[in-house]
């Protein structure tokens, strides 16, 4: 549609709540919004555009034509427009970053539930606390709560192993109940669990004064031993107070919203207070902003970080003014199950909170910076030793990882600007390569790669400016024949180690090396993802191999199951002897038939051997 066409169609809207969506060319949505009366909103858009900001600007020219969707409510359209922001995910609205997600505690259902790290809230009918400000964070609540009421943290799991193994250190050391012991109950493992979850969610005045009162029934009831346990509860909650758990936006009475733009990019900082203290600050980055586009850009950001934590605090104070403050409001408030007040103070103490999150915010996006800077020139440096001609912004690394030639895997991490990208990470299992031969496995890994992205899959792509091999020449020479088989041509060299088992040079195809130990910028950067590399295929290998030795040989024969597995072993005690019996024997526990698959198996298996 020519831009006439789409200002006669906008005036032909009704003056009713609803939610827009722009496409482009190709019919794709690249903006989401809401509007109290959509026919002046939309209208806007066509109307005036000189008085537009840049990025509406460069919106408008790319509309090709809009939908509508009506809604009954201001406050329909608010959540419709949310729920369709996280589906199509549009390119001119501003979004929160997919892998900046804070994770959750989550406890499951059932008796001797155990706390754990979940990265985001699912309707699972599980309990969640937080979100936390990172995993270290979330990691650090459960210890403590596991220290002070002296929960499990072993693996083992109730009621299944209460009984079946010796206690470990920690009920010896006095920091764990014991329920392995099989005196604790499943009603009393549940109080524990209660008490827990008061301290997660911050009430900690009231556990301490029900913990209190229970000491004190238990010493009126002449029980001094519970009554002492109680006690020591209580110490422990009083000494932790409210702060050394409450990391995320929950259990937060006030948040305060400033944000900054620099070389356009913008910055968000979320200050949680509670009870008068700053108890956690959180940060999101954005691109392609204007300092015109900041109210836009809180706003935006209000609404999808809460809908996200699905949790609001009492009060939501911003560094600016923003369009729609009642929907904002009424959203938050549904989230909160009360009423939640968004403010803009211009005087008093909130005032200054507010500047203080907005300082915040401008040094994250100068510290940003100052690492990107400082990240492009050890790319730069790296780029010129290695006589690239230009920074490698992509580069992969490849290790492999195997135990004596057996369950051979490879690793293949991806960092982009010097900085990891995890989520681009890939796992290989080798599979036509010898056990033991790293080259073959080395060309087997690459090449497999190259085919991806040869073959169109976008997960593969794009191509690396530069692949390094967890390795010397060999391991190089051979990533390089794999390039030069698909008429490739990639920079390839090799991380070589010192006696120490540092990174001390990169190795090309024909042998000769480059020290890095004159430039310690690169020296480090390259060490890093040496490091990184080796971490994830070692990682993955010892997954693998801990898979592959909980399998049985049994496994692979046609007609045992599970049970008859089980009953193989507790007739003849050991692989060994069912490996030696006869089939007349193993019809005793199998069907014939059966039977003579296992003593076929074995025998076809010592022809091999």
């Amino acid at each position: 549609m020519t831009l006439q066409q789409l200002r006669d169609k906008a005036h032909e809207l009704p003056l009713v709540p609803g939610v827009y969506l722009m496409r482009d060319r190709e019919g794709k949505v690249i903006y989401v919004g809401k509007a109290k009366a959509l026919k002046n909103r939309v209208s806007q858009y066509f109307a005036n555009l000189a008085s537009h900001t840049a990025k509406t600007r460069r919106l408008v020219e790319n509309i090709c034509d809009f939908e509508t969707i009506y809604a009954k409510t201001e406050f329909d359209a608010l959540l419709l427009e949310n729920t369709l922001i996280k589906r199509y995910k549009p390119k001119y609205n501003i979004l929160l970053k997919d892998d900046k997600g804070y994770p959750y505690v989550r406890l499951p259902q059932g008796e001797y539930a155990a706390f754990g790290i979940a990265p985001a809230r699912r309707d699972d009918g599980a309990r969640y606390f937080g979100p936390y400000g990172g995993r270290g964070a979330a990691k650090a609540a459960i210890e403590t709560v596991r220290e002070t009421f002296g929960l499990p943290s072993c693996s083992r799991v109730f009621p299944r192993d209460i009984g079946r193994e010796r206690p470990c250190l920690m009920l010896h050391l006095g920091k764990c109940c014991g329920v392995c012991t099989g005196k604790i109950s499943a009603q009393q493992y549940a109080e524990l669990l209660h008490q827990s979850t008061l301290l997660l969610e911050g009430k900690s005045e009231a556990l301490a004064e029900s913990l209190e009162k229970k000491m004190q029934e238990r010493a009126e009831a002449m029980d001094f031993e519970a009554a002492a346990l109680y006690r020591d509860r209580l110490r422990a909650v009083q000494k932790l107070g409210r702060s050394r758990l409450v990391t995320g936006v929950t259990l937060s009475d006030v948040d305060v919203l400033g944000c900054a733009v620099r070389s356009r990019r913008a910055a968000v900082t979320v200050l949680s207070y509670a009870g008068g203290s700053l108890i956690d600050k959180k940060t999101e980055f954005f691109d392609a902003l204007e300092e015109e586009d900041l109210p836009d850009l809180l706003e935006s950001f209000a609404k999808q970080y809460y809908t996200r934590a699905e949790n609001a605090p009492r009060e939501l104070a911003l560094d600016r003014e923003i369009d729609d403050c009642s929907g904002v409001e009424e959203l938050l408030s549904s989230l909160r199950g009360r009423r939640c007040t968004v403010l803009f103070p211009k005087r008093g103490e909130k005032a200054a909170m507010v500047r203080l999150a907005a300082d915040n915010a401008r040094l994250e996006l100068e510290a940003l910076e100052t690492r990107e800077q400082r990240s492009h020139k050890t790319l730069a440096l790296l780029g010129e030793m290695l006589g690239l001609g230009a920074e490698p912004k992509r580069i992969e690394a490849f290790d492999i990882s195997n135990t004596a030639g057996s369950d051979a895997v490879a690793s293949m991490t991806v960092f982009l600007d010097g900085n990891a990208r995890r989520g681009a990470y890939k796992k290989f299992k080798i599979k036509e390569a010898a056990g033991g031969d790293d080259y073959g496995a080395i060309a087997e890994v690459v090449g497999r790669r190259l085919d991806r992205a040869l073959g169109g899959d976008e997960s593969f792509l794009p191509l690396p400016d530069l692949l390094l091999m967890d390795g010397g020449a060999g391991q190089t020479a051979a990533a390089q024949r794999e390039l030069a088989r698909r008429g490739l041509s990639l920079p390839v060299f090799g991380m070589v180690k010192d006696s120490h088992h540092r990174t001390r040079a990169l190795v090309a195809a024909d042998g000769k090396e480059i020290g890095l130990s004159a430039v310690p910028a690169v020296f480090a950067l390259v060490g890093r993802i040496q490091e990184e590399t080796h971490r994830f295929a070692v990682a993955y290998h010892q997954d693998v191999r801990a898979k592959n030795a909980r399998r049985s040989p049994l496994d692979d024969i046609e007609g045992v199951g599970p049970a008859r597995r089980k009953r193989l072993l507790r007739m003849f005690g050991s692989m060994a002897a069912i490996r030696r019996a006869s089939v007349q024997q193993l019809s005793q526990a199998v069907p014939r038939d059966v039977a003579q698959n296992i003593a076929d198996y074995f025998s076809h298996k010592e022809e091999r051997e």
